[in-house]
This record gives structure tokens, C-alpha cells and sequence, in this order.
């Protein structure tokens, strides 16, 4: 009875079908004929209709060296051409979606009609769309209603676009068109998604695989729905079996479709797409500092995001990697205390590698550290140095760096500037006060110098689109010497490389040019300085480097030198309380400077427990505290080591070079440096002021003995001095602009300088003031 009822059922359902089919059929047959003519009827272009105006790309960001280090996306769009793809990919779609592709003209009507009697026996609606009403679907129509209109819509633009394209255009539309789960639009993306693969790589099972999941990415999703995943691609390998592409049997078909399915999703290493802190401050300049890419802030969102831009850059990936790897010496730590580093080119001022921080992580390190400003510290003396040597003054030349000391304070004359903090070093040689880092002394040249000079120094030696006096303020403060103004890292590398560069200053800069999709049409090129600047004279930029070796070879960062004896300059900087560690260093090459510190603000990093072991054990400080001259140099050492490796060992000059000799050769005999109204001077009438003898500050292990006559606790007192009280000069004019404008000094010999408050020293004797 039972078989006799479904039987009866079935002949209804038949004959109701072929019923309903010959209606539709009659019904549509004009409609049918319209669009099988619809070329005759009217001029109709897809590609005006606007869905068909160019396919959605990400855009990539390449290194120096054209190499992939990483893209702007809104989704993962990438794009191939169908000579990309393996003819065995193209076989395994056209087995799985539409076996008469080849022979259509964009509608299969006998597979809408065998659709149409299977929805009316199981009530579903859909199905039968060729590939080519697929592609209509996805660019077209994807916003429409599925109304009744909808199939038919989909038909009539699927015959249209047929006219208008060849079959591989159609295909390649498809495969670049289709959302393939885990953000991953397009058949590129896919095969980087889900097998860490280039499509040309791709194996007949996996690209089955990929093309199986496009009809639900959700439903069969390898990672999270792995048996419905295993099922679907179980049947779409058996599709393209019995179309004669590929030769299992069934119980191999699944034992293959099980080692195939992906486990997890993957990456191209050699196409990285993480976000780092260079790649965000490419997409910050390029949306919200310049009109490049459009002008309005949507144009240039969607052509960074979706636009398929080639955009390279300066940096350099093994360069980076070395980077990234060096910073990795400062440990995690109870003080949050980070490290930032940029690695600029000195020829050129290009940016070879900027580590801003933790690595780059939305909503919790997303500040570039290598971009922030803060305190310098001694590090800014490297400035100081170059606009003294500018404005005459020689390596030789003496100065006092005791503390404590006592300077005049621009901001407000009734509170005078008080230096307590650092080393002690009583007279001595301008180079040595710059190899031990003494405070004293540079707070007082800085003054002589003229402070309103140093900030125009720090300007011109440092220029960048971000460094102006239009866009930053620097000030003269009286605390310029001891870090009182905030710098960035790149900042501070911009003035070391026109320091190594001997004077020539070319901006630091990232970006070399951008190309449309095509990696050919020019959007954008940076128009180079190829000479530079020159922001110090060839003699001065030489003196710097020369002393700024010291502080390597014995100063206050010898156990950092470079490997293999490499010639190097550098400076260390601390800031008050320990609170920002900093090294500045260059080679002929290279300039890279080194940032410690907390970001979330001035933290004291001393006695931190996570870096005894280093500072103290392996390195040998007798505190535990964070200087310019622990993780700074020691970072700035592993990393230069790194990327100096395999390159010719150069130096500036040496001392058999007579130009370099030149350079370097004082213009005038050595000179007593002063600041008036702090220090006095006095002309020695008769006798002879004492030699004193001096050590130098606690913990270093050499002496020195200071040239006579330069104001000093006497050893021994031969016979009275008779000294004449010079009248007193002023300081340079804070508006004087003339980097040439002379120090105050007197020669060694035949004078005397003493502290203002305190008087001519007790051993000698004056005679009548001005005489």
C-alpha cells in the first residue's frame, strides 16, 4: 500500500513538473530569445553598468631590494592573471561548477531546467548558475534582492559580459572574485591562506580543495568544521575523477582529501603581511600627511586599500632583521622599559630599519617609539660639539667641568642654572671632557657658544619633514646640554648622519616611489637631493668625528667598540634619575641610534632586577642601572656588527692621508675656554702659576696632568704670581645668527681663569683691575 502511494506521488509530481516546465518554459521564451539577441536590442556595456571597473586589490609594501615586507588591506584581495594558474586548477573548477563552460554562451538552459523539476521536488530554490553568472553575481549583483527578477537579471547579464569577454577573462574574474574564507578574496589569497603557497605552486587536490570551498567558506571551513569540510571536498575530488582528471578510487580519494585538508591557516615567510611600526607610519604619511594617492581622505583610503599600489620603500629587510633581532637584548622587564633603533644610510639619508618599540600589536603597541620625542641627554652634546668646532674652537682647548656649577638661566635670571649631576672633571681638553660625557663643561660651552646657536645647529644638522622650526619647537635652555629638549630616534640619527657624512645633511626619508597595480605606471617618485646639504664645514664635521671616536675607543662606551677594530664614532646619553638611555653611533656607512626607556613616561630604570645579570655580570658596570652606555651601545654594537659584516673595513681618514691631517690640524694654538660673568680672567704679571696635578673621576684608572697656568689648587708655589684682572666681556648676543662668530678664550699661557664668585685665587697677587 505503502509503495503504491509514494508511486502514485511520484507520477503526480512528474507530470505537475513537466507542467510547471513547459509553462516556464513558454513563459520565458521570449524573454529567453531577447537575451540570447540581446546585442541586436541595445548597446549595453557591463562595464558602464559600474560593477565591472576594476577588481579589488590590496596593496603591497616592498623593500629597498623590491622584496615583500608588507601590504594595506581592507580584506586579503589579491589578484592573479589566469596564465598564474595551473591548467589543473582550471580543470578541477570546470569539473566542479560548470562542465559546459566551454560551450555556453553564459547560460546552461538545460541545467536550468533540470534545476527547475529538482526545486519543485524538494521545494529549493537556486542553483545552475554557470561560471559565468557566478562572476555577474559577485560584481554586479551581490546588493540586489533574490526576487523573481534576480535569475533573470543574473541570465541577461551573463549573456552581455559574455559578448564582452573572452572565456579566460570570465574565468579569471571567478577565481579573483570569490571570497574563500579567513579574509582571503581571490585564488592568491587563498593559496597563501590555507597552504602558505604562490597559485603556480598549487597541486591538482589542493587547488580542488579551494575551489569546492568557495560555495560556503563558513560551512566548510577546514579549521573549525573540518568533517563537513572533509565531506565537500571528498565530493568535489570525486567530480574531478569522473571527469577524468585525476585517477582514485574512492577510499583513495578520501585518504587523500584527509593529508590534503588544511589544519591551520598559514603565510608566505617570504611575503610577510604583520603590521609593524614602519609599515603604519608608511600608511599614516600616505593618508593623513600628503595628497599622493588623492584629495580627500576617502580617495586615498581606497587607493591604498584596495587600489593594488606597488609601494616601495627605503628599508632593508636583512637590515630590519637585524634590528628587530638586537633590540631583543633588553629582556622583559618590571619597568616596562623599551628599546627603539633606526639604522639611516649615510649617502643618501634613506631609513634602512626603524624598530619602534614591542612589535607592532593594534590597541596595545601601536605608538612608533622610534617617531616619539623624549629627553636626550648627553647625547645632545654630539650637537654642542659641532657648533663649538664651527665657531672656532679646537679639540685642544681647555675647559672646566667641576662640579657642582652655577650658570645664568635665560628663562629667569633670578634663578640661576645649578649642574649637580654626573662626573666631576676639573680642567681639561674639550676631547676629553667629550669622551668622559662631563656636564659641567658642556653646559658652559653650550653658553659660550651661544644657546640660540645650538638649537640653529640642531636644526640644520638634523632637517626633516618632521624636524623644523615651523613644526617643532627646540629651545635654548639653559639644561640644553644636559637633554632638557626632547628628540626623536630618527631625530637624533638625521644629525649623526651629517656628522659622518662629514657635514652634508640629506633628510631622512622612507619612501621612494609608488606604481599602479601593473608595477609600471609611475603614481608617485621622490625627487632626491642627490648633493645634499651642507649644515657644517668639511673641517668641523671631521674634528667631530675624530673626537666622538674617543668615546669608543676610551670613553665612556669602550666596552662597545666595533668588531674587527672597525673605525666608529659614537656618544652615550643618560638623562637625569636614569629615566631615558640613549646611543648615537656611525660608521662611514651607517648611522644608528639606540633609545632605552619606559613609554608610558620617565620611569627610573635603576636596580631593576631583570638587568643585573647583564649590566653588572656580563658587562661589567658596578651599578645596576640603565646608562647610554649599557643597552644602548650594547645593542647598537650587536646590530652594526651585524649589518657591517662582509663590508669593506673604511674609516674617514687616517693619519698617513694629508688631507684627513689637514683637517684636523688646529687653526691657532690651544685656548682657554670661559663663560663671562662665571668665570673672570686674569693676565699673569710676573711668576709662574702653579702645575697642578689631577686624577680623574672615581673608578677611571689613568691620571693626568693639566698644562700649567690654567687656575688650579697649587702643588707647589715657587715664587708670588702677580696676575692683572682683565675687564670683564660678555657672552654671545642670543640673537647672534653667525655660526663663525667667536668663543670666548684666552691663550693658555700668560693667563689666568677663576671662578667669578669666589675671587683671584689666594696665591696670587693683583695688581690695579684693568691693567
Amino acid at each position: 500500500m505503502r509503495l503504491a502511494m509514494w508511486s502514485l506521488r511520484l507520477v503526480v509530481a512528474v507530470l505537475l513538473s513537466a507542467l510547471l516546465v513547459s509553462a516556464l518554459v513558454i513563459g520565458m521564451a521570449p524573454r529567453v530569445w531577447g537575451m540570447l539577441n540581446a546585442h541586436d536590442e541595445t548597446a549595453i556595456s557591463l562595464y558602464k553598468v559600474g560593477g565591472f571597473t576594476g577588481l579589488a586589490e590590496r596593496s603591497v609594501v616592498f623593500d629597498a631590494q623590491g622584496r615583500q615586507i608588507g601590504v594595506f588591506q581592507a580584506e586579503n584581495s589579491q589578484q592573479t592573471l589566469i596564465s598564474e594558474i595551473p591548467e589543473h586548477v582550471i580543470d578541477a573548477l570546470l569539473s566542479i561548477e560548470d562542465r559546459t563552460f566551454r560551450q555556453h554562451r553564459g547560460v546552461d538552459l538545460r541545467a536550468v531546467g533540470r534545476q527547475v523539476i529538482a526545486n519543485v521536488n524538494d521545494g529549493a530554490t537556486g542553483g545552475a548558475s554557470t561560471i559565468t553568472q557566478q562572476v555577474v553575481k559577485n560584481e554586479l549583483l551581490a546588493t540586489l534582492p533574490r526576487d523573481g527578477r534576480y535569475k533573470l537579471l543574473q541570465m541577461r547579464y551573463a549573456i552581455l559580459l559574455e559578448r564582452e569577454l573572452t572565456k579566460d577573462q570570465i574565468l579569471e574574474r571567478w577565481f579573483n572574485t570569490n571570497f574563500y574564507g579567513y579574509n582571503a578574496y581571490g585564488l592568491k589569497a587563498a593559496a597563501e591562506v590555507y597552504f602558505g603557497k604562490n597559485v603556480a605552486d598549487l597541486s591538482i587536490e589542493e587547488g580542488t580543495f579551494l575551489v569546492g570551498l568557495v560555495r560556503a567558506p563558513s560551512a566548510y571551513d577546514p579549521i573549525n568544521n573540518r568533517s563537513l569540510s572533509l565531506s565537500r571536498f571528498v565530493t568535489a575530488l570525486r567530480r574531478v575523477r569522473d571527469e577524468g582528471f585525476i585517477t582514485l578510487t574512492d577510499d583513495e580519494i578520501v585518504r587523500r582529501a584527509a593529508d590534503v585538508l588544511p589544519t591551520g591557516v598559514r603565510s608566505r615567510p617570504d611575503e610577510p603581511v604583520q603590521r609593524t611600526h614602519f609599515t603604519e607610519l608608511v600608511k599614516d604619511y600616505l593618508l593623513n600627511q600628503t595628497t599622493i594617492l588623492g584629495g580627500t581622505y576617502q580617495e586615498r583610503y581606497a587607493k591604498l586599500f584596495r587600489g593594488g599600489l606597488r609601494i616601495y620603500t627605503t628599508v632593508d629587510r636583512e637590515v630590519q632583521a637585524s634590528a628587530d633581532e638586537a633590540v631583543t637584548l633588553l629582556p622583559d622587564n618590571s619597568v616596562n622599559a623599551q628599546a627603539a633603533l633606526v639604522t639611516v644610510d649615510n649617502a643618501t639619508g634613506a631609513i634602512r630599519a626603524m624598530v619602534g618599540g614591542k612589535p607592532f600589536k593594534a590597541g596595545e603597541n601601536e605608538v612608533n617609539l622610534a617617531m616619539r620625542r623624549r629627553q636626550t641627554g648627553s647625547s645632545v652634546k654630539m650637537f654642542i660639539l659641532a657648533a663649538a668646532l664651527e665657531a672656532g674652537v679646537e679639540a685642544d682647548d681647555f675647559i672646566d667641568g667641576t662640579l657642582p656649577c652655577t650658570l645664568p638661566n635665560p628663562e629667569n635670571i633670578d634663578e640661576p642654572f645649578v649642574v649637580t649631576n654626573g662626573v666631576s672633571e676639573p680642567v681639561g681638553s674639550l676631547r676629553r671632557m667629550t669622551w668622559l660625557s662631563i656636564n659641567c663643561a658642556y653646559a658652559k660651552l653650550s653658553q659660550m657658544v651661544g644657546l640660540n646657536r645650538v638649537v640653529d645647529r640642531i636644526y640644520q644638522m638634523s632637517s626633516s619633514e618632521w624636524l623644523t622650526p615651523e613644526k617643532y619647537p627646540v629651545y635654548p635652555y639653559a639644561s640644553l646640554a644636559t637633554g632638557a629638549n626632547e628628540l626623536s630616534v630618527v631625530d637624533m640619527a638625521a644629525g649623526a648622519q651629517t656628522i659622518a657624512n662629514l657635514g652634508v645633511h640629506h633628510e631622512p626619508y622612507f619612501l621612494e616611489k609608488i606604481l599602479e597595480r601593473d608595477n609600471d605606471t609611475l603614481v608617485w617618485e621622490r625627487q632626491a637631493n642627490v648633493e645634499g646639504t651642507e649644515a657644517l664645514t668639511t673641517a668641523s664635521a671631521a674634528k667631530t668625528v675624530d673626537i666622538m671616536k674617543g668615546v669608543l675607543r676610551g670613553g665612556t662606551a669602550r666596552r662597545t667598540a666595533l668588531a674587527d677594530d672597525r673605525p666608529a664614532a659614537g656618544k652615550t646619553g643618560t638623562q637625569a634619575r636614569n629615566t631615558n638611555a640613549w646611543f648615537v653611533g656611525f660608521t662611514p656607512q651607517y648611522s644608528t641610534v639606540v633609545w632605552v626607556g619606559d613609554p608610558r613616561g620617565y620611569t627610573q630604570m635603576a636596580g631593576v632586577p631583570e638587568f643585573r645579570s647583564q649590566i653588572v655580570g656580563q658587562w661589567g658596570f658596578s651599578r645596576n642601572t640603565v646608562t647610554g652606555a649599557t643597552y644602548p651601545a650594547h645593542i647598537w654594537k650587536q646590530h652594526m656588527d651585524a649589518i657591517h659584516a662582509g663590508l669593506e673595513i673604511v674609516d674617514w681618514g687616517t693619519k698617513k692621508d694629508e688631507q684627513w691631517k689637514a683637517l684636523l690640524t688646529p687653526q691657532r694654538a690651544p685656548a682657554r675656554l670661559y663663560l663671562p660673568g662665571v668665570e673672570c680672567v686674569a693676565q699673569v704679571i710676573s711668576g709662574v702659576p702653579p702645575a697642578p696635578s689631577t686624577s680623574v673621576a672615581p673608578g677611571r684608572t689613568t691620571t693626568t696632568t693639566i698644562d700649567p697656568a690654567v687656575g688650579a689648587v697649587p702643588v707647589t708655589v715657587p715664587a708670588p704670581v702677580v696676575v692683572s684682572v682683565l675687564p670683564s666681556v660678555t657672552t654671545i648676543d642670543p640673537t647672534e645668527k653667525n655660526p663663525y662668530a667667536p668663543v670666548p678664550s684666552v691663550p693658555i699661557a700668560g693667563h689666568i681663569v677663576y671662578d667669578c664668585d669666589k675671587g683671584v685665587p689666594t696665591w696670587a697677587q693683583t695688581t690695579v683691575v684693568g691693567g
